[in-house]
This record gives C-alpha cells, structure tokens and sequence, in this order.
C-alpha cells in the first residue's frame, strides 16, 4: 500500500467520527472495518506505511509536543501520542511534523476531569486486529510487516530537547509551551 492509499483510508475512517481529537479509538475502529475488507497483502501493507511514518516522527521536537500535551510522555506514551496523530489526518499530521506547535491549533489545553491525553494506541493495532479478523493468523502480519518496515532508530531524530527546562520546551514550542507549561 502507497502512502496515499494509507491516508486515504483513514480519511474514510475519520469521516465516520464526529470528533477525532477527543476519539481517535472511533477512528481506529472504523478503520478496523475497513480494512478488513481487503486482501492480507493490502492490511499488512497498510501496516508497514504505519511503521515508516513512526520511524519518520520518531524526532526531538515531536516528542516534546507530545510531553508538554500530555503532561509527560514516556517511550510508549510518545508511541501513542503518534498514533491519536495519525487519526487526526494527513494534513494535521505533515503540519505537525513540519511545524510540531502548530498542535497548538488543534488540541484544547483545558483538560475535562478524568482526562487521559491524547493517546491513540489503538491506532497502532488496527492492521494486526484487522488481519487477524480477515485470515485468522496475526502472527502472519506481524511477519509480513517486519520484513519490509523500516527499523526505529536508537535515537529521535534532531536536536535533542530537555523536556524538563522549560525554556528548552519554550525556546522550541512557544504555542504549545504557552497552552501548558503553566496550565
């Protein structure tokens, strides 16, 4: 699968959330549903081109987005966090690793009670579940997506940035470190 089929899809899948920052699960549902209705080729493809954009986001500046939203990110939370980005859609996501602030247009920094960030780990499932559902065997998925997606590096790329100094998160986000660092 290319990256414009990739996208394609979850365009389709968010077109049927009302809200996809608040419910990226609906998206990767959605998505879910889709995908099983294509071959196992076309959902472990789908798989790889989610692998490549994790390694190409796998950065500095993006993390610590990711921590000033989310009021800290570990390695699994940042994962997440890619994952609610991938929900979001092409435009928000080239944006976001253009211009990594510019989230602040899209997320709200008043924080519901109970608020649990912006987390889309299911995203991050929805080849294997989907595969799994179409043939049965997830184990064949992750086979066919390791062969072909690209390894994540030791390291984020760029210019590493100290999340605990917040001048570091401000010199690098001013917007987002506006919204949250004194939220």
């Amino acid at each position: 699968m290319d990256r414009d089929g990739f996208w394609g899809l979850v365009e389709d899948a968010r077109g049927e959330v009302d809200d996809t920052v608040a419910d990226p699960d609906g998206v990767a549902d959605a998505l879910t549903k889709m995908l099983v209705g294509l071959e196992a080729e076309e959902i472990a493809g789908f798989g790889v081109e989610l692998a490549r954009l994790q390694v190409e986001s796998y950065r500095w500046d993006l993390w610590a987005a990711a921590y000033l939203i989310n009021s800290g990110a570990s390695e699994d939370g940042f994962d997440s966090f890619r994952g609610w980005l991938v929900a979001q859609g092409r435009e928000i996501w080239d944006a976001a690793l253009t211009v990594p602030d510019s989230l602040a247009d899209v997320v709200d920094e008043d924080r519901p009670d109970g608020f649990e960030g912006f987390d889309g780990e299911g995203m991050l499932h929805v080849g294997s579940h989907a595969y799994k559902n179409a043939t049965g065997d997830e184990a064949a998925y992750w086979k066919a997506v390791e062969a072909e997606a690209p390894d994540t590096p030791d390291l984020p790329a760029g210019k590493e940035i100290d999340f605990d100094d917040d001048d570091d998160l401000e010199t690098h986000l001013p917007r987002l470190a506006a919204l949250y660092l004194d939220a």
